[in-house]
């Protein structure tokens, strides 16, 4: 099975449904962030420290990886940032180039994957947003080593993921309010699947999710030459069960270490 493919396809679904995460910023909000008034986010709620950044985005050369549906983009390009945003799914990349259009900012899409960032060179950018997303590869390894590659020394990678402990519920008795334990970690959203079932989840253009370990997330930042610099939790805002005990999302901020 193509999970790639499959997950582009689902994407590509969501935008058509209006889904949360496909919905571009406002042109209000496009104006305050020229202004300087501005904020993204890497997970549901709350937004990246400012500090996190450049005193000046200005001429900075930033990164959106697997970034697409016109959010975090333009408010990157409207601070003055030179911005190029990858995303699996074409219909995300159209959300970032009609809020450009419209607010008469540039940045460049390009349409790939995370786990393979061939089409840039070495120490092409000074930053890497990667809000939550890589729970889409099975692989996440290479979403942090190609994420170090295309970074210059001493360049920051912003990254949001989930914590696992999401993944141990099962997902349909989550949404009707129990929490009940079903998967080990880490999980492929088609694990228990019967042929059938895979056969029919596949027709319906479902994404395919998996649930890293922590290890995996943290410390395969480290093992990818990241030095983590920076840590915060989020939450679905009150949304899923899971909210009244814990955090589920997970925020941090990494900086390559100098080649010597």
């Amino acid at each position: 099975m193509d999970t790639l493919d499959q997950n582009s396809k689902a994407w590509d679904k969501k935008v058509e449904e209006g889904v949360g995460y496909t919905l571009p910023v406002s042109k209000e909000e496009i104006e305050k962030s020229k202004a300087g008034d501005w904020s993204i986010k890497m997970t549901p709620n709350k937004a990246v420290p400012r500090e996190w950044f450049p005193e000046s985005l200005e001429g900075v050369s930033i990164l959106c990886l697997a970034s697409g549906g016109g959010q975090q983009a333009p408010v990157l390009a409207a601070t003055g940032a030179e911005v190029t945003v990858v995303d699996l799914s074409a219909k995300q990349l159209e959300q970032d180039q009609a809020v450009a259009e419209r607010d008469g900012l540039h940045i460049k899409t390009v349409k790939g994957s995370m786990t393979d960032l061939h089409f840039f060179r070495d120490e092409e950018f000074d930053v890497v947003v990667h809000p939550v997303s890589n729970l889409f590869v099975e692989d996440v390894s290479s979403v942090w080593q190609e994420a170090s590659r295309v970074l210059k020394d001493e360049g920051t990678l912003i990254a949001g993921f989930t914590n696992p402990i999401l993944f141990i519920f099962d997902d349909e008795e989550d949404m009707k309010g129990n929490l009940v334990v079903k998967n080990a970690i880490p999980s492929s959203s088609l694990d228990h699947l019967t042929e059938e079932e895979v056969k029919g989840y596949i027709e319906a253009n479902h994404t395919i999710e998996f649930g890293h370990t922590l290890e995996d997330q943290i410390q395969g930042q480290i093992d990818a030459g990241f030095v983590i610099a920076g840590l915060y939790e989020d939450d679905f805002g009150g949304r899923r069960p899971l909210d009244e005990y814990i955090k589920c999302f997970v925020t941090t901020k990494a900086i390559k270490k100098k080649m010597d």
